[in-house]
């Protein structure tokens, strides 16, 4: 994984070439990712799903974050990112399924990892009974929903909040659960990316 090769830009999107996903995070290069967040809008209010990531990831392990993401290879455009969707999640879905907010730059900043994303952000605005998840138990250990608003809460102003889903066993079969979070649960992305995401949601 860390041999893939990734296009590497500058901040204003211009091409530079091509790196190793390792070379790309040692030197702090930009490159291009896919993320997809499944949303849902119930009575007027919005939702979102959110995976836990498995324990066993390098990055970022057992923390919540975007339902579905992953690096964009070299050769690769955004409409290949719905294999990460398949992949982690097992649920296959068609392009036209989503809702694009743009390209978003996010910086995510550990010990020796630089990781410069210039995200395209996709939503998905359908609902998918928890029955329909095969996850990728490398991946993902479990899915996790809460209202847009108690994530805000949660983000900008420090709040612990309630999510509720369901987790994974070691042969997959979902148990449901329920726990408390704080932000620091959650992967660090930047302030400005989560921002332009719910606003995105609620404008969707």
């Amino acid at each position: 994984m860390e041999s893939e090769m990734l296009k590497i830009f500058d901040p204003q999107g211009t091409c530079l070439g091509k790196a190793t996903r390792h070379e790309a995070h040692k030197a702090g290069h930009w490159h291009e990712t896919f993320h997809c967040w499944f949303t849902e809008r119930i009575n007027g209010k919005d939702f979102l799903y959110f995976q836990i990531r498995s324990s066993v990831k390098k990055d970022y392990p057992d923390l919540l974050d975007i339902t579905a993401a992953g690096h964009l290879l070299a050769d690769e455009i955004p409409v290949d990112g719905l294999r990460e969707v398949k992949e982690e999640l097992g649920i296959d879905l068609a392009f036209e399924d989503l809702h694009t907010l743009g390209t978003i730059h996010d910086t995510l900043v550990s010990p020796g990892f630089i990781d410069r994303e210039l995200c395209h952000v996709y939503l998905y605005k359908e609902h998918q009974p928890f029955e329909n998840f095969r996850l990728q138990k490398e991946e993902v250990s479990g899915i996790m929903t809460t209202s847009l608003s108690d994530f805000e809460a949660l983000w900008f102003a420090n709040r612990k909040i309630t999510v509720k889903g369901f987790q994974a066993g070691e042969n997959g079969e979902k148990k449901l659960h329920e726990m408390q979070v704080a932000k620091k649960d959650f992967v660090p992305h930047e302030d400005d990316y989560i921002q332009r995401v719910i606003h995105g949601i609620r404008n969707s």
